[in-house]
């Protein structure tokens, strides 16, 4: 393999592993700390684990791609979709965040209602961390494609139940445990005896809820969604990710991997191939959902609150 084969080999290798492991362990020890203990607000300088710069040269790329082209932020504005479909209320000033605001608009297309999408200033700077809008704005924020890439995710979240009035709604997801298991496994064989880390401790269900929680947002939900794609070959998954813009924005240096690299690589894949020749990779996400606190918004039951078990309803039903 020559040296620009090799090179390319490795900027691949570094746009998925930069995507798969965007929390260090140190990161995700102070992550744990701002959820347990509510010191979100409190902690001045959050680490800094994402490059801007870098993450605005794969927005940019994948801001010139046309809806048909990134397919992920397609199906994920429908989900979105028929989650707002079952809410009985008129939503009349709606923030739209991350790269999918465009898939997002559709839904509200003949509508009229205020939209204000945040993803990219005409000066092609970010904004997504620094979201310089004020408090009680909005009555539906949507954020979708950026929460995996915040250097301060609780903040964040905080930031954004302050940005809605009294009674309104925040809906968003980002990627979970799970995603590009297949990826990765190809991945952790091609660095042989190599102790290298391809996926940071991801977010879970119930992770989720309790980021929802204390954030301050009433009646929080968090459910899981999977969606499984079959790739003949390593590079069209790769591909896909960057059109996509989820590439490696991770701060730090970029290291080589060898030039045998994407042949270990090729191995690895062929070895996973099923009956049909392709191998099957899993995408997985956590959806959000939920409540600026008001005045008389319904309250969840307090927990063990219930008058008869679920064990002696199944007991009834001879289940």
């Amino acid at each position: 393999m020559d040296n620009d084969t090799a090179a390319i080999a490795t900027f691949w290798q570094d746009e998925v592993d930069g995507r798969l492991e965007y929390l260090s362990d140190n990161a995700h020890r102070l992550l744990s700390v701002k959820i347990l203990f509510g010191t979100s607000e409190s902690m001045s300088s959050p680490p800094q684990i994402f490059d801007d710069r870098r993450r605005l040269a794969l927005r940019r790329r994948s801001a010139s791609m046309t809806n048909a082209e990134r397919p992920l932020w397609k199906h994920l504005a429908d989900d979105i979709a028929e989650r707002l479909a079952l809410v009985t209320r008129n939503f009349e000033n709606i923030l739209l965040i991350g790269p999918a605001h465009a898939e997002l608009a559709t839904i509200f297309l003949g509508q009229s209602v205020r939209l204000v999408s945040l993803a990219l200033d005409d000066d092609g700077s970010s904004r997504e961390d620094l979201i310089d809008l004020d408090d009680a704005s909005f009555d539906l924020v949507i954020c979708i494609g950026t929460l995996d890439s915040l250097n301060d995710l609780p903040g964040g979240l905080i930031k954004l139940r302050r940005l809605l009035r009294p009674d309104g709604l925040f809906l968003g997801c980002m990627f979970a445990a799970g995603t590009l298991a297949a990826l990765k496994r190809a991945m952790q064989f091609a660095d042989g005896g190599r102790a290298t880390p391809h996926v940071h401790p991801q977010v879970d269900l119930r992770s989720a809820a309790d980021l929802l929680a204390r954030a301050g947002f009433a009646l929080p939900v968090a459910d899981i969604d999977t969606v499984q794609i079959s790739y003949g070959d390593w590079r069209t998954l790769l591909s896909d990710i960057r059109v996509h813009g989820l590439g490696n924005a991770m701060a730090g240096p970029r290291h080589f991997l060898g030039k045998d690299y994407a042949a270990r690589l090729d191995a690895a894949w062929d070895s996973m191939r099923k009956g049909v020749g392709k191998v099957p990779e899993t995408i997985t996400w956590v959806n959000f959902s939920g409540w600026a606190p008001s005045i008389g918004q319904p309250q969840a039951a307090k927990r063990g609150s219930g008058a008869i078990s679920l064990a002696t309803l199944l007991d009834k039903s001879g289940t």
